[in-house]
């Protein structure tokens, strides 16, 4: 199972940098290293970054087609193997379980 999260512009690759971190980016970069731990490797976990992996935003037909008609507004998106599970925000970690359990 492969879950990836298509992140928008940020200044670094995490988004954990500068004086003011966002919440949000704080509570998914700890549920994506939950998820990694808590699952010993049965899941795989992605995130991208626009400003410098474009290349995997043009590769996934789902995210160019949503980006194409709503602009990066539509960012974060999380895929479960390819396909859009949730749009606009990042998913919380309970989320992340779930998505992984509907995969077993």
């Amino acid at each position: 199972m492969k879950i990836e999260i298509f992140d928008p512009p940020m200044c670094c690759p995490s988004g954990l940098c500068g004086p003011d971190i966002d919440p949000a980016l704080l509570d998914i970069n700890e549920a994506i290293i939950k998820l990694k731990k808590g699952l010993d490797g049965k899941v795989s976990i992605e995130r991208y970054l626009l400003s410098q992996q474009g290349a995997k935003f043009m590769q996934q037909p789902e995210v160019m087609k949503r980006l194409q008609s709503n602009g990066v507004e539509v960012l974060p998106l999380t895929l479960v193997d390819g396909k859009v599970v949730k749009e606009k925000e990042y998913p919380t970690f309970n989320e992340l379980i779930n998505y992984a359990k509907e995969k077993e």
